[in-house]
């Protein structure tokens, strides 16, 4: 699997850090109904993000009505343990980042992106931490 470039994973870093930090409450998980296509499946397998040893995220990509999405969870152990953070996901297309999405929230679906004839793959990420990508998909 091909991975991002450093200046990549930083403008993801900085699209995190550019939207308004928040703190993030702990309660339970949710659904993984996209709320822009509830017909769409995810492909491939679900990528994990680590950090300091401890699963903090998981990393989704679907397809549906025509698009790819990026759908990225932080999990409740990690939000318990941290104050404030974003959680970023992207479809990534190469080295580019496509419908680029953050919240601080515990999850993020990114809008949809218009690249269902090329091969993609989803990424997220948490704050400037760490982030993960899942296999790519053509």
């Amino acid at each position: 699997m091909k991975t991002l470039s450093r200046s990549s994973v930083r403008i993801l870093a900085a699209a995190a850090l550019a939207v308004p930090a928040a703190l993030a409450f702990a309660g339970p998980a949710q659904a993984e109904t996209n709320p822009r296509c509830a017909g769409s499946v995810q492909i491939g397998a679900t990528a994990y993000v680590t950090v300091g040893g401890q699963t903090a995220a998981s990393v989704k990509q679907y397809k549906g009505c025509g698009k790819n999405y990026a759908y990225t969870y932080v999990w409740q152990q990690y939000r318990a343990s941290h104050g404030a953070y974003q959680v970023c996901t992207s479809i990534v297309t190469g080295s580019t980042l496509r419908d680029l999405q953050c919240s601080s929230g515990p999850d993020v679906w990114s809008l949809g992106a218009n690249t269902l004839s090329v091969c993609t793959r989803a990424l997220g990420g948490i704050s400037d931490v760490a982030s993960k990508e899942t296999e790519v998909r053509c």
